[in-house]
């Protein structure tokens, strides 16, 4: 496929046939993925590939405290887990809330599951003395995640990057056996799509770009 087709075309793939994905077709995605730059090129990525049902149900699970608030904020017109703007949901509000299947349940049922780690060992945290949240370790192995679904969607499967499941880490740890020093920083549903959207709707490009600085003007059209 072409290189731009694939990026105008790779979507966030939730409903998945029941068509397996095959070791053979799972390590060519890895094999050309695993080309995505890291800082230092230290490579501190690391894959669990889980087929095992007992495994995925149980990462569902853990996915669920987190959507459920993310739920509860989303009806409240809140921006979900947000940490410039704190939720004024009490924890009542939040336990009051359906769970919205779609938050956990592609999870559970699809073909493989690909969790993404990084060694926090050799990523470089340049931002963790900044009076916010953390964000440039992502630098080192959110690239390898989306490299995985360029690949999938190359492959004719389509995949998600999810993060629910992040909030009980330690309970991810636990279940997969990480050790401390690994930080999960995707749970990843991967397999054929039961509809392969080929239109995405996205923001023009002169919607987020600025010239100079920021509000000096929108760079595109």
């Amino acid at each position: 496929m072409d290189l731009y087709q694939v990026m105008r075309t790779t979507f966030a793939a939730r409903e998945f046939t029941a068509d397996p994905v095959s070791d053979d077709v799972l390590e060519r995605i890895l094999e050309n993925a695993r080309f995505a730059p890291s800082g230092g090129n230290r490579q501190g990525g690391h894959v669990i590939v889980v087929r095992e049902q007992a495994t995925k149900d149980a990462l569902s699970e853990c996915a669920k405290p987190a959507a459920q608030r993310y739920a509860a904020q989303l009806q409240a017109g809140e921006n979900p887990w947000n940490t410039f703007n704190v939720t004024a949901l009490t924890a009542e509000a939040i336990a009051a809330t359906q769970i919205p299947p779609g938050l956990y349940e592609p999870v559970r049922r699809a073909p493989v599951l690909l969790v993404v780690c990084v060694d926090l060992r050799v990523v470089a945290s340049v931002d963790q003395d900044l009076d916010r949240i953390g964000i440039a370790s992502g630098a080192s192995i959110y690239p390898l995640a989306w490299n995985i679904l360029l690949a999938a969607r190359n492959e004719g499967l389509g995949g998600v990057l999810t993060t629910m499941p992040l909030a009980e880490e330690p309970r991810v740890k636990a279940l997969l056996g990480l050790p401390e020093f690994m930080a999960v920083c995707a749970v990843m549903p991967i397999g054929k799509p039961v509809k392969q959207l080929r239109k995405l709707k996205r923001n023009a490009v002169g919607e987020f770009t600025h010239r100079e600085r920021w509000g000096g003007g929108a760079f595109g059209g």
